[in-house]
């Protein structure tokens, strides 16, 4: 198959290593922060938060929350051009959804009249997901990992290698970047970066993937 997708999903992969000399520039910077701000999400929720690692001090914390676990992710904090946390907040609230809302009407995407019917009825689906103590974070995180897949279409598109990591420490994450995340979790981060010639074992292997008639069924 020849499609442009199809191209670009089968170049993607997971780089082992980088090229701590490679910068993305940050014009190809831009485009993937505007991607990630238009990800997708259950009601257009948006319970995310994103934080871009790039100066050499963010890094050096970053590099720092795996002195206990996860050792083997630890040299991308440094090497890689950038990292991204990727944060969701764990007890999404009702007046965080209004402010979706409001921006759905002022952009001109939801009705005005329709206001009360989207903050009521699309934030049920919330209320699903919400436990006694208010915790809907199971939720909220999938919509991160929405996020994360685009992103990662994003970058294969542009030719930028990542790592995708839940082999993060996120007890240490949190405590390092508390002012950052205001009480949102990061569980997993991506690097991103170049791909160093030669070190990278991952790079230029051949996709490993199940059969189509193993994973998709057409009724």
């Amino acid at each position: 198959m020849t499609h442009p997708i199809i191209a670009d999903l089968n170049s993607r992969y997971t780089a082992k290593k980088y090229d701590a000399t490679k910068r993305i520039s940050a014009e190809d910077m831009d485009v993937i922060k505007e991607a990630i701000r238009l990800s997708a999400s259950s009601i257009n929720s948006q319970p995310w938060k994103f934080i871009v690692l790039e100066s050499e001090e963010a890094k050096e914390r970053f590099h720092g929350t795996f002195a206990n676990m996860f050792e083997f992710n630890q040299p991308h904090a440094k090497e890689a051009s950038h990292t991204i946390l990727f944060a969701h907040n764990p007890n999404y609230t009702k007046d965080q959804y209004r402010k979706v809302v409001d921006a759905e009407v002022a952009s001109g995407h939801l009705p005005a009249e329709r206001y009360n019917d989207m903050l009521d009825g699309a934030f049920g689906f919330v209320e699903l997901n919400t436990n006694e103590a208010g915790f809907n974070g199971n939720w909220t995180k999938a919509q991160s990992y929405i996020a994360l897949g685009n992103t990662l279409h994003t970058l294969a598109r542009m030719g930028i290698a990542s790592t995708s990591m839940e082999g993060v420490d996120s007890a240490l994450i949190g405590e390092e970047f508390k002012d950052e995340l205001d009480g949102y979790v990061c569980d997993f981060a991506l690097a991103l970066g170049y791909h160093k010639d030669g070190e990278d074992y991952n790079h230029g292997l051949p996709k490993a993937r199940l059969p189509m008639e193993d994973v998709i069924t057409t009724l």
